[in-house]
């Protein structure tokens, strides 16, 4: 029997809504495989920062240390957006996790299933078919660099300073080339080099790196362009790498290709200890009231099992759990088509671990 301990966060909002059924589905699918999970759960962000007065606490990091995987809900909510910065659940707890666990990318896949081609805003002939993956830098850029605030003669002056180094890029870039290599290789670099020196340093790096993967084509793209490409034309992509600020933003709106932000899993990778996360937020306009769609923190826990655990089977019959529940007419309330069944976040949870045999 393999035995793997996995760190588990809620945190805030529908977090703590969104992560049972992932943990449930884990559990049949080690009664299944032979698998021994260890589940050991701690605070993060704002329920963190009510009970012990910090959104990253000690005890939490040293949970996350601990264990070989972290399975995070959401964090962050009104009640704390007017806090000092540091103390910020966003910036107070995910970012300095990110860094600390040494997570330099953020994978996204975004796939459309067949069954929600009509979930989605655009039309059918322009999405069907989507499946790309985003590669985001995550330790580097805006983010991380120096902030600060300064009194002038007619007000403050605020500063936020974008950095990237050689080596950051390059790494990044080399995980991009290798997925795409795996996949239909093709590779779009995404930078604004046109006005960003940083930019420039980006699209240097990654045409240099290009003649170790020929096999790989490799297209630079705009940051603006490409925001328009994904919602004009988005089987065009197959993986797209982009810096920081970039990746956050165009993750999001790639998110409605797939007909809900509620469907996108994601994977922070780099360090020894993986990080999986839906990329939506805290929805906390919906916490409590078994609405929350569970999909994407599902399909989260099978890119757990893929990538930090190499169980790639076990993975693959979440993903095809998924696809069974949604081809048999069940929906939440984010994707709410005609003639659908709608169930809350508990029932789509126990429908999906029902397909686990």
């Amino acid at each position: 029997m393999v035995k793997y301990t996995i760190a588990v966060l809620p945190g805030d909002g529908i977090g703590s809504e969104i992560v049972p059924p992932a943990v449930n589905i884990l559990k049949k699918i080690g009664i299944k495989y032979d698998i021994a999970f260890e589940f050991k759960e701690a605070l993060i962000g704002g329920a963190a920062l009510d009970a012990v007065g910090v959104p990253l606490p000690e005890d939490t990091l040293k949970v996350c240390h601990q264990s070989d995987a972290v399975l995070l809900g959401a964090i962050g909510g009104p009640k704390w957006d007017t806090l000092p910065t540091h103390l910020r659940p966003e910036v107070g707890a995910l970012l300095p996790l990110r860094k600390d666990l040494a997570l330099y990318a953020n994978i996204r896949p975004v796939i459309l299933y067949p069954e929600l081609v009509s979930a989605s805003t655009l039309k059918e002939e322009v999405v069907s078919g989507t499946d790309l993956v985003v590669i985001r830098e995550l330790t580097g850029g805006l983010y991380f660099g120096e902030k600060k605030r300064e009194k002038t003669a007619t007000g403050e002056r605020a500063v936020d300073t974008l950095v990237y180094t050689t080596e950051e890029i390059e790494r990044i870039a080399r995980l991009a080339f290798e997925t795409a290599r795996g996949r239909r290789k093709k590779l779009t670099s995404v930078d604004k080099a046109n006005v960003l020196e940083s930019g420039r340093l980006w699209r240097e790096t990654l045409s240099r790196l290009a003649a170790a993967y020929p096999d790989v084509e490799l297209e630079h793209m705009y940051v603006d362009n490409c925001a328009m490409q994904l919602v004009r034309a988005p089987k065009q992509f197959d993986v797209i790498v982009t810096e920081n600020t970039f990746g956050d933003i165009l993750t999001d709106q790639a998110s409605m290709i797939s007909g809900s932000i509620g469907m996108l899993p994601s994977a922070s990778i780099g360090g020894q200890v993986g990080l999986y996360e839906p990329s939506h937020g805290s929805a906390p306009d919906i916490a409590g009231q078994d609405k929350a769609n569970p999909l994407a923190t599902i399909l989260s826990a099978a890119m757990m099992l893929e990538y930090s655990f190499k169980q790639v089977q076990a993975a693959e019959d979440i993903k095809q759990a998924v696809a069974s529940v949604l081809n048999k007419g069940y929906r939440t309330g984010d994707l709410v088509q005609e003639g659908k069944m709608v169930v809350g976040t508990q029932e789509m949870g126990n429908l999906v671990a029902g397909e686990i045999v």
